[in-house]
């Protein structure tokens, strides 16, 4: 069962805030040292009142280290005590239902109430790695929606007689909730009355109508009584306006790159030159990147307030890709401070 969110303290922000880490590999770095990295991160969010941390499945990605993303959850929930920590997201049709039943229902056995899994429906990864990992390409979009309901019938009660059971798994209801970036994912979980997350962090073009289209069809559920929704966001603080936008400039270099068809580690943000981009790649960054709170303290929580205006948002779900792992730290403090987010929030 996904609980309600708390009703906020007087004068305080309504939606909750919690993080996405892509794990990021800066350029000259290490997996290991990005995966120490996320530990710290956790500590931090932990420390702050943020609500879950959440890794995302990607493979065959040079710069970004939750590939394996369950392993990573157990070292995050590991290193800390009380944070929810979570998918967001696992990439379904990468996996029999079953497996990712006995992973997550393992997860949960070790650290019980603090387990949250997430579901997309894309690989993660381009077609050639999807093949890799010994997906078929036929029909994943058609089979999703059976894999999520089969994937729900292996946490539940085991019934009389039942030949196969997820072990750990049955009986144990790991929240599920549902990711996409588009109209599809947000039907899906109103018809199965499922918490929905929107991309927006990357792919802001349909947030609207799917919100819209996932609140106005959504059917209360054992998991869920009313629509809740998580709204992913880009979000980066620091002392200024201009400090924030220096460090901003790592993830749009990033993304120019991703137009011209190029990926690889975190670049420092000093490597950013606009006049190294033509215009359709630099207006690709700006448009995938317009769901982002980035400046002084004021200034971001005055961006995500429109935000959780704009779009109703129970919830919002910060991620922040900054090549100084002191800054970043720095940065979901400064943020947590400007929301007056409290530990057990």
């Amino acid at each position: 069962m996904t609980a309600a969110p708390p009703q906020p303290a007087v004068g305080r922000a309504v939606a909750r805030l919690s993080v996405l880490d892509l794990a990021p590999i800066t350029e000259g770095s290490t997996a290991a040292r990005a995966l120490a990295n996320t530990r710290d991160l956790a500590r931090v969010a932990e420390r702050c009142g943020y609500t879950r941390y959440w890794v995302a499945e990607h493979h065959n990605m040079t710069g970004i280290a939750s590939a394996a993303t369950a392993v990573v959850i157990g070292h995050i929930a590991a290193a800390t005590s009380t944070i929810r920590v979570g998918a967001g997201g696992i990439m379904l049709p990468n996996h029999a239902p079953l497996v990712i039943a006995e992973q997550f229902g393992t997860l949960e056995s070790l650290f019980p109430g603090r387990i949250d899994l997430g579901l997309g429906r894309a690989p993660g990864t381009d077609q050639r790695t999807a093949r890799a990992l010994r997906r078929s390409l036929v029909g994943s979009d058609d089979s999703f929606p059976q894999d999520v309901v089969e994937l729900q019938g292996w946490f539940a009660d085991p019934q009389p007689g039942q030949a196969i059971q997820a072990v750990p798994g049955a009986g144990l209801k790991v929240p599920i909730w549902l990711l996409g970036s588009s109209l599809f994912s947000a039907g899906l979980a109103a018809q199965l009355g499922l918490p929905f997350a929107f991309a927006s962090h990357f792919a802001p073009r349909f947030l609207k109508q799917a919100i819209a289209l996932y609140r106005r069809e959504f059917q209360p559920s054992a998991a869920l009584a009313e629509p809740y929704v998580m709204v992913g966001a880009n979000a980066i603080a620091a002392d200024s306006d201009a400090q924030a936008a220096f460090l901003f400039r790592s993830l749009r270099l990033r993304f120019a790159a991703m137009a011209r068809g190029v990926r690889g580690q975190l670049p420092p943000p000093e490597r950013f030159n606009e006049a190294d981009w033509s215009p359709n790649e630099l207006a690709f960054a700006d448009e995938s990147l317009s769901c982002s709170a980035v400046g002084s303290p004021h200034t971001v929580r005055q961006r995500l307030m429109e935000i959780v205006e704009d779009t109703g948002a129970d919830e919002l779900m910060l991620t922040a890709q900054i090549f100084d792992h002191g800054a970043r730290l720095r940065s979901f403090e400064l943020i947590a401070r400007a929301w007056q987010l409290k530990p057990g929030d």
